[in-house]
């Protein structure tokens, strides 16, 4: 795997509260509470919220009304601290019971969020519990955007931490006590020097003032990165496409490698290859994961992360070899895996799967090295290979759903792009044309919108900054579903559970 290094953090203090800086407040407003400076409704909060402190209990307790943290505004009280550099904020959460007669809303929450500034609908990350016990990283990335998070299908844990290095934020949580450690939520977000930090709370309900408290409240630096390397994780996340619902859900996150995932046809559950192992995890509802279960590929060995299900959910293309360190051919084995893997392609050089025809009689591969690859097709029953390219690099073939075009990346512009062509080769067409490098295109079941992993024009094969962006076939507008730390492996195979729903993995290294 392609490594990455860890995010740098920045030694910084925290700045003297500026009265020009911030919003004009009541007298009570600018006495400290606890190691806070200042206390704020944040957008329409009425009544007025409120924080104290509790010396003696070494609690906060904050009353909000407030609609919620969602969209482009935000409506909830915000208790902080004006601050530079990095930073971890660190508490327990609680709701005590309510103080009202209705059953209170399942998404009102208890908030530790660093902000932009005081507007309502400012940047912001923040590590929100819902009253329903689910902890998630919710963010703005700027002034006005809608809110995207990703949600961690848990109970409520007992601690939680956000901690901010440079640009990244990153949730860690303890469960029931247990050291605190990461959970597979994490974002990249630039805020601006001098920035909020504090605590939060809101009860999604404007007619409703709720009560949460915060006990264990730390604000501190982060741990200087010692002697021990950093160690590569990697999650595995599901994502709504949909501006306005941008959740995405952690699958899988785990210290190690973790690539290529693939969803099944039938959209119950996601193949992936981790560590060399090729493993099933089915799909829970709500959103999670089931325990892994390894995919029997018989005798071959060193099987790389392209492989794939075919759409009628009877066979699985995998690209192994019969002998450590042999070339790589296509083989095909019933879905569930097995000994009896049958080769498919024969060729002098590696071969790698890369897709099947929708209706599961072809099976597209690409052939060559890192400075010149083709692709190909051959009949999945076996037969005479055909060649569709004979240029530069080309890889990550992927049928359209109706078999009319092959989608594929090339360089053959001088950069890498996403092109299409006939399923014979012919009618080559270039499809992006920008500054990034382009690659792994895989269009929607409905054939209404294509995603491909996008990252900088100087990426190399390591670990860097990645977007998944969907183009749409109707206005050709593309648009950045999400930004994440990645590689070609995070977004190699099919990736769409369904005509909303993607999953890719990220990747991220802590000490």
């Amino acid at each position: 795997m392609r490594g990455s290094s860890a995010a740098g953090w920045i030694a910084a203090s925290l700045l003297p509260l500026s009265a020009a800086a911030v919003p004009a407040m009541a007298p009570a407003e600018r006495d400290l509470v606890g190691i806070f400076q200042g206390q704020s409704d944040v957008g329409s909060v009425t009544p007025p919220g409120t924080a104290a402190y509790d010396s003696h209990m070494d609690v906060y307790a904050l009353t909000s009304a407030g609609a919620n943290t969602w969209y482009h505004i935000d409506g909830f009280h915000y208790l902080w601290k004006k601050a530079s550099g990095d930073w971890t904020l660190t508490a327990d959460v609680a709701f005590p019971p309510a103080a009202y007669s209705h059953p209170p809303n399942p998404h009102r929450k208890g908030i530790l969020m660093f902000r932009q500034t005081l507007d309502a609908g400012a940047a912001y990350a923040a590590l929100s519990v819902h009253g329903s016990g689910m902890p998630a990283l919710q963010y703005r990335r700027e002034r006005g955007a809608n809110t995207e998070d990703i949600e961690l299908n848990i109970e409520l844990p007992k601690t939680i931490r956000i901690e901010k290095r440079g640009d990244i934020f990153t949730v860690f949580l303890s469960a029931g006590g247990e050291p605190l450690h990461q959970i597979g939520a994490s974002t990249r977000l630039h805020l601006k020097s001098p920035f909020y930090v504090g605590l939060g709370a809101l009860s999604h309900d404007v007619d409703t003032t709720d009560n949460v408290r915060f006990s264990h409240v730390t604000l501190q630096r982060p741990a200087a990165a010692g002697n021990t390397r950093p160690i590569l994780y990697s999650t595995l996340q599901t994502i709504q496409i949909e501006d306005q619902y941008r959740r995405a859900t952690v699958i899988r996150s785990v210290p190690g490698v973790l690539q290529s995932v693939h969803w099944r046809p039938e959209g119950k559950s996601l193949y992936v290859h981790e560590d060399g192992q090729l493993e099933q995890i089915d799909y829970l509802d709500p959103p999670a994961g089931a325990p892994p279960q390894p995919i029997a590929v018989g005798k071959l060995v060193d099987c790389s992360g392209n492989y794939g299900i075919s759409p009628d959910g009877r066979w699985l293309a995998v690209s192994c070899a019969e002998a450590p360190r042999g070339e790589h051919q296509v083989y095909v084995l019933p879905a569930g895996g097995g000994d009896a893997a049958r080769m498919l392609t024969h060729g002098a050089q590696s071969g790698y799967f890369h897709a099947w025809s929708p209706d599961s009689r072809i099976v597209a591969f690409t052939r060559g090295s890192a400075s010149k690859a083709d692709i190909f097709t051959i009949p999945a029953s076996g037969g005479e290979e055909s060649r569709l390219t004979r240029d530069t690099v080309n890889d990550g073939p992927d049928f359209s759903p109706d078999g009319q075009f092959i989608y594929f990346d090339s360089s053959r512009s001088g950069s890498t792009q996403i092109w299409r062509m006939r399923p014979d080769g012919s009618q080559p067409e270039q499809i992006t044309d920008d500054a990034g490098q382009n690659s792994s295109p895989h269009i929607s079941p409905d054939g209404k919108n294509l995603a491909f992993l996008s990252q900088p024009g100087n990426a190399g094969s390591r670990v860097g900054d990645a977007a998944l962006k969907i183009m749409a076939f109707g206005d050709g507008l593309i648009r950045t579903l999400t930004y994440f730390q990645g590689d070609r492996g995070s977004f190699a195979m099919y990736s769409w559970g369904d005509i909303n729903h993607l999953a890719f993995v990220s990747y991220q290294m802590l000490q």
